[in-house]
């Protein structure tokens, strides 16, 4: 399928790595530039550097903070100046701490507010005038299955995540008169670096080892095994592209089976 993204401008947040990486990656093999960004400058610089190599396509790393306001306007001003245009935008952010309730002050809540669903906001604030000017595009957000099925350990994740995913349904009502599409992508076990310390925190609750863990949570997947980043990447690729053209306010779980949520 050709996805149509050749010459189209993407912007990538939390991409030095995982699943930021793994749309960034497809994105670019597909024809695309791509922007992306993460906090630390090193390992940013050496990912855009192998998408490069890889895929032959534009690839420029940026440093920024998805906890600070400035810091993403900063990504997205410098993006359109070096490029031209912006045409989609992945909002991506590493995860709030883990642990249950009574293990966050407010202080723990302020900081996965500002870093989860400010930093949504944020992103998608700062790309919106540069879609309108473009006549349309794409935003893409990245939640986690805790907004259909809470889970247990992810307290901080669960609440701010289901905010996103609220904020970019609603934003997809609002913004398809003027062919901008708002769609979120939901990630079961995929293996990632994220995951494997998942993996760990499991195992050492349990008294088991980290491969016991993983094969324990491999069981509960219909398909018998965790997801890859690639697979990963395809799917939001192809969100963010015209070959999505009619799909909008959608959340599409990619979990080989997982959510037992029909909805």
């Amino acid at each position: 399928m050709d996805l149509q993204i050749k010459g189209k401008v993407f912007l990538v947040a939390g991409a030095s790595k995982g699943l930021g990486l793994a749309i960034a990656e497809q994105l670019s093999l597909n024809g695309a530039s791509v922007a992306i960004a993460s906090r630390s400058a090193q390992t940013i610089e050496a990912s855009a550097i192998a998408l490069t190599g890889r895929s032959g396509n534009p690839v420029k790393a940026y440093v920024m903070d998805a906890s600070d306001g400035a810091s993403i306007q900063q990504w997205v001003t410098e993006a359109h100046s070096d490029f031209g245009r912006i045409d989609g935008l992945v909002v991506n952010a590493g995860g709030p701490p883990v642990g249950q309730f009574d293990a966050f002050d407010d202080e723990s809540w302020q900081a996965a507010f500002n870093l989860t669903l400010m930093s949504a906001v944020r992103m998608v604030r700062a790309v919106l005038p540069h879609l309108r000017s473009a006549g349309g595009g794409a935003i893409l957000t990245l939640t986690s299955s805790s907004v259909k099925e809470p889970i247990d350990f992810l307290l901080l994740s669960n609440v701010m995540r289901a905010g996103v995913t609220s904020l970019a349904k609603s934003l997809s009502k609002q913004l398809a008169a003027e062919n901008i599409r708002v769609n979120n992508l939901i990630p079961g076990l995929i293996a990632t670096d994220r995951m494997q310390d998942l993996d760990k925190l499991q195992a050492q609750a349990k008294h088991l080892s980290i491969s016991d863990q993983r094969r324990a949570n491999e069981q509960t997947i219909p398909l018998g095994r965790y997801g890859e980043p690639v697979e990963f990447g395809k799917a939001g690729a192809f969100l963010l592209s015209p070959a999505a053209s009619y799909i909008t306010g959608a959340t599409l779980v990619v979990d080989g089976g997982t959510m037992k949520t029909v909805w």
